[in-house]
């Protein structure tokens, strides 16, 4: 097979290589701050969150927890995402591609999954298939439908031919697991690669990670991982403070972080990608209005309620493209707040008198919070919002599966996640030909630089159709205890790694 470099795919490094690609794997404790000198490699790390998975496997709406807690920690994926947004190859050891950019050779690691058996490619067949097959509920699948086949050549070397050539798709790739292909049911269990083994699951309370002892690469730092989940902010500012637990994943109330800072807690800020979006189901009345769209969201002064939430921490965005992202565009103010266009824009679309919805809003984070002021706000102008509060479970049943709602709050953590709004079928509905268009020719873009101008296309289109309301992007603040180390900077995605992390 005639192979050609990936510079415009994988990282300069990685990309350094010449004639038939080959990119050395790399193991799990190679990024993120390391540990310090003095440092415990038996101490076990207590994590506190908010964010508990509604169930273990990715595929079947595991929510932004399970990639949290599992994702290069007990799962792992034929490439990895850095904290900073570049890819590195983890259990693809060696990359083959053809010159047309169709034909993937992936030559696999020698790894053993926590139940013992061997990593072969039967499994990397069986978990690409099981990620964008019918029963999966993954949010990357649509981007991933460019798979059309994959073949096992040998018990340790993969073939995956895509129907177009995807820029992306090793990017896209470093958020699939793989998994032991015999393990069946893994709601519930886990049977990763990575170097923790799920020890102990309970819903509600905790999940606890054990050393993978038998780990390929590099061992952890620490002894072993505790996520122990807390259903408010409050609970988990009490928590750190009285040290069950040595660091928070996301902290939720800026209010509290002067009292950590005198107590010699570390605030460690970094860059997100969470939008906190008003999502509408653009299929139906009356949000399958645009005007309605643009009155509702310039009904909205986000900057009041950012300023209320995060107390100047944060920014306003006018997509769903953070700064963070090469193809991002100042859209802030392309749906300004002014009351006066909002009352403008429903009279042209007959609602000059106003009218009702309900707005189906998860228990969890600031999402009531944020419900309250929405309403008040759109109050102003004659429409009238029902709070309807219901789980994250509910939430992912009604409202992702079913799509049995009028406009609901959601915290969409996932990066580069535009090409959601090129998916009709997607939750919210949102259908424009154009987006589609120009973001299916952004995968086969034969540089990144075409890729960046077809999405920037997309984004400013999808910002004047006002698809969504992007209420605000939060800031990323985690906090530790003294002489914690390690513990990753940004907030890419939900993307969590704990082997770097160590305590005295």
């Amino acid at each position: 097979m005639t192979s050609r470099r990936l510079s415009r795919l994988l990282t300069a490094a990685a990309a350094a290589a010449a004639g038939a690609l080959v990119l050395a794997g790399c193991a799990a404790g190679t990024s993120g701050a390391g540990a310090s000198a003095s440092a415990d490699p038996a101490a076990e790390i207590v994590v506190g969150s908010q964010n508990e998975p509604t169930n273990l496997d990715q595929i079947f709406g595991g929510s932004s927890g399970v990639t949290e807690v599992f994702t290069g920690n007990v799962y792992e994926g034929l490439f990895k995402i850095t904290d900073d947004a570049e890819v590195e190859p983890l259990l693809a050891a060696e990359t083959e591609v053809s010159d047309d950019g169709l034909v993937y050779t992936f030559t696999l690691q020698d790894a053993t999954f926590h139940s013992g058996k061997a990593l072969t490619a039967d499994d990397v067949k069986y978990s690409l298939e099981r990620f964008i097959g019918e029963d999966s509920i993954a949010a990357r699948k649509n981007q991933l439908s460019v798979i059309d086949a994959v073949e096992a050549l040998d018990e340790k070397t993969v073939e995956v031919t895509l129907s177009q050539p995807s820029i992306s798709f090793t990017y896209n790739l470093g958020y699939v697991w793989i998994v032991n292909s015999e393990a069946g049911d893994l709601t519930t269990t886990a049977d990763g690669t990575g170097p923790y083994a799920l020890a102990d699951y309970r819903k509600g309370d905790s999940i606890t990670l054990e050393v993978n002892d038998d780990y390929w690469g590099e061992a952890p730092a620490n002894g072993g991982v505790v996520y122990q989940y807390y259903a408010d902010p409050t609970a988990l500012n009490n928590a750190l403070l009285t040290n069950a637990v040595d660091l928070v994943t996301s902290q939720s109330n800026p209010d509290s972080l002067a009292e950590f800072e005198a107590a010699g807690f570390q605030i460690i800020e970094g860059t997100s990608t969470t939008k906190e979006l008003l999502a509408f189901n653009d299929r139906t009345a009356p949000f399958d209005s645009v005007e309605v769209r643009k009155a509702v969201y310039s009904a909205i002064d986000r900057q009041k309620l950012l300023d209320a939430i995060w107390d100047g921490r944060g920014e306003l965005i006018g997509s769903m493209v953070p700064p963070s992202e090469p193809w991002y565009l100042d859209l802030a103010d392309n749906n300004p707040y002014d009351p006066s266009l909002s009352e403008q824009l429903l009279a042209e679309a007959g609602y000059a008198d106003g009218f009702t919805f309900t707005l189906d809003t998860p228990d969890s984070g600031v999402h009531s919070t944020v419900a309250e002021f929405v309403k008040s706000e759109l109050a102003k102008v004659g429409i009238t919002v029902e709070i309807n509060i219901i789980t994250d479970d509910e939430w992912y049943q009604k409202v992702y599966t079913d799509t049995d709602f009028q406009a609901t709050l959601q915290g969409h953590v996932n990066d580069r996640d535009i090409n959601f709004y090129g998916n009709p079928d997607f939750y919210w509905g949102y259908d424009n030909a154009d987006v589609q268009t120009w973001l299916k020719e952004s995968e086969a873009a034969a540089t990144v630089e075409e890729q960046a101008e077809l999405i920037k296309k997309a984004n400013q289109q999808i910002s004047d159709d006002a698809a969504s309301v992007w209420l605000y992007l939060n800031p990323q603040l985690r906090i530790a205890a003294d002489g914690v180390t390690g513990v990753p900077q940004n907030g890419l995605n939900s993307l969590f790694y704990v082997y770097d992390i160590a305590k005295a």
